[in-house]
């Protein structure tokens, strides 16, 4: 048999049942109280009809509530299919018979489109508010134990972001979440009893899952909630809770970093903080650290990796603009088309091997088969390998733009585009073009009061980089268009008509 990964609730409430575990603005909710609702939440699910290995999806804000359904449906043997609240009906509708989950608990402000989606394929929707939800709860009796598991069992469903086709559900074991948050808060976010971290990523989201919560709950450390992201808000809550740990995306910390109050808070406890998701501008990186004090690792993972392959580790040197090395007991190697690894210093794409790798695609065999391939998962993601073992990711796959035969990976036209006194945000984008197949296209975030011509970024960037890959299409946006965590979300930014190459 193996571990549970509910358990890791019952460990810290052992350890000190009156340590604060989760809060939301002033409600606290201790490691005893966490682990006695975790288990009126599973008897909840069992007389809902939950029995081992069914599907149960969960679409909750970052709520004290959040934690409760995901471990009660762990207790009672049941696997984990998390949504952003922010689904619509037939987007719901289609997780749910995907997955074939039976079960929706749904956050009550967003009940109307989670009933409309569950009526269409069946599904029971147990509306979760706040003050009815305990009363439900406190009517209950406790499950005495934890229902048993193999560690190879599933224990999460979580859907990938569809940018090539519909969503994919990655099924992830009890090990690969339990050793995957076991490693990383050991030797990468170094959490202790104690600490307290921002939970600001969403935790139906991997990052948000595995590094905030599942870390911080095994490591009896408190997670305080900020339900969306805000800058003046997690700089508020960093000064109102003592925070020591940050994980975010890359525009959280420019969003921190450029905020026109920053000093006023004090966010000295700030210890380390972890950046996932997508590349960060090596100078948004250097400047947080400078203005907070707080080492900033950049790390590296993807749902089908639970989610953390790769980071930067603390007390060990550091390379700007690296995702650092492989975490304890994975392996990283960079190949080419055919699956034969390329020489040092080299573009081809990034697998992985590890207890981390996913068990699979949710009844997708040839979509898993053609993932996992003697082993190893491939990634999708373009990147490199240096001579001392750093591992850098250029680009995604299906991001290259190939303009006239050479290949541009915008990561690298984006980091001269940052370096820019004006620019607050950009993304390069391929545009199509009748001659040269693709041409780089730049969208511009200035910072406020700034002014610039399209012309003169052009001139910027072509200064500073090879003829065929500065950007001869560039305009301004008011912002970029952006994912549930804040990673820009490239497929959906829009070329203007008068700006086609």
């Amino acid at each position: 048999m193996g571990t549970n990964l509910a358990s890791i609730v019952s460990a810290s409430a052992a350890r000190d049942a009156d340590a604060p575990a989760v809060r939301l603005g002033d409600r606290t909710m201790t490691y005893g109280e966490l682990e006695d609702r975790v288990a009126r939440a599973a008897t909840l699910l069992r007389k809902h009809g939950l029995k081992p290995g069914d599907r149960v999806a969960v679409m909750l804000p970052n709520v004290l509530e959040f934690p409760l359904a995901y471990y009660g449906a762990l207790h009672a043997g049941g696997i984990v299919v998390p949504m952003n609240v922010l689904l619509k009906r037939r987007e719901i509708a289609f997780y749910l018979e995907d997955s074939g989950a039976k079960l929706l608990l749904a956050w009550h402000e967003f009940v109307e489109e989670a009933r409309a989606g569950a009526d269409e394929v069946g599904a029971e929707l147990i509306e979760v508010e706040p003050e009815e939800f305990a009363a439900t709860l406190k009517e209950l009796e406790p499950a005495p134990e934890i229902a048993a598991v193999d560690d190879e069992d599933t224990a999460v469903i979580l859907y990938t972001s569809g940018t090539t086709g519909k969503p994919k559900g990655a099924e992830l074991t009890h090990r690969n979440l339990d050793e995957n948050s076991e490693i990383v808060s050991r030797t990468i976010s170094e959490v202790e009893v104690g600490d307290v971290v921002l939970g600001t990523l969403p935790l139906f989201h991997s990052f948000g899952q595995s590094v905030a919560m599942n870390g911080t709950v095994r490591r009896g450390a408190v997670l305080t909630l900020v339900p969306k992201f805000d800058p003046g808000e997690a700089l508020a809550t960093i000064e109102r809770d003592g925070v020591t740990h940050f994980y975010g995306v890359p525009t959280m910390f420019g969003a921190m970093l450029h905020h026109p109050g920053r000093e006023d808070f004090d966010t000295s406890t700030l210890r380390i903080c972890v950046t996932g998701g997508a590349s960060m501008p090596v100078e948004v990186l250097r400047g947080y650290e400078e203005a907070f004090g707080a080492i900033l690792l950049e790390g590296y993972g993807l749902s089908e990796t639970s989610p953390t392959s790769c980071c930067g580790h603390p007390g060990q040197v550091r390379k700007p603009g690296s995702i650092g090395t492989p975490i304890e007991k994975v392996e990283m190697r960079i190949v080419a088309e055919n699956d034969q690894e390329v020489p040092t210093g080299e573009v081809g794409e990034i697998v992985i091997r590890g207890h981390n790798i996913m068990k699979g695609y949710w009844g997708r065999p040839d979509a898993t088969a053609e993932a996992i391939r003697d082993g190893w998962f491939h990634s999708g993601d373009l990147g490199r390998e240096d001579e001392d073992g750093f591992f850098y990711v250029v680009d995604r796959k299906k991001d290259m733009i190939i303009r006239g035969g050479y290949n541009v990976y915008p990561r690298e036209v984006e980091e001269i585009l940052y370096e820019h006194p004006a620019i607050r945000e950009a993304a390069v984008v391929g545009v199509p073009h009748d001659e040269w197949g693709e041409e780089i296209g730049a969208a511009v975030v200035l910072e406020p009061g700034e002014e610039a011509a399209p012309e003169e970024i052009s001139a910027y960037v072509r200064e500073r980089i090879a003829a065929y890959k500065y950007p001869r299409v560039v305009w301004f946006l008011e912002e970029l268009p952006k994912g549930p965590t804040g990673k820009i979300l490239k497929r959906e930014i829009e070329v203007p008509a008068q700006v086609d190459a």
